[in-house]
């Protein structure tokens, strides 16, 4: 059911600081830092030739990044993006088998203008797991 891996997200508390480390040590190219107000949160993609890493600050206090880095003040991996052709038979297939998704259930517009889910941690070895359809 699921594809490629899409990318690898990472909280950070200072994105500027985050994006000038894979930009100018690793040698990365990112993309410009992007607002997503809806999911509380400001993106940066660096890209790799095999996937993505995105690296997440908060937008805002109520942003579900700020309370994970309550728990994980240095930031860290936040969850790991899994791609799907048909995200609503994916969903119902995980339902299906016991697996929680997250909010009401119904996909979201992700960072990349497609529909994505969050599923519970709880169900994937204690990792957060976003699906996003291709």
């Amino acid at each position: 059911m699921i594809g490629r891996l899409n990318h690898v997200a990472i909280a950070v508390r200072d994105i500027e600081k985050a994006t000038a480390i894979y930009r100018d040590t690793l040698g990365a190219r990112v993309s410009a830092p992007a607002p997503l107000p809806e999911h509380g949160v400001t993106t940066v993609f660096v890209e790799l030739p095999n996937t993505k890493i995105e690296l997440l600050q908060p937008l805002g206090e109520d942003s579900p990044i700020a309370k994970f880095l309550e728990r994980s003040p240095e930031g860290g991996v936040h969850h790991v993006c899994y791609e799907v052709e048909d995200i609503l038979a994916a969903r119902d297939r995980l339902v299906a088998g016991g697996a929680r998704v997250l909010g009401d259930g119904e996909p979201k517009i992700g960072a990349h203008g497609k529909p994505v889910l969050f599923l519970h941690p709880k169900d994937f070895c204690g990792t957060l797991v976003e699906i996003e359809e291709v």
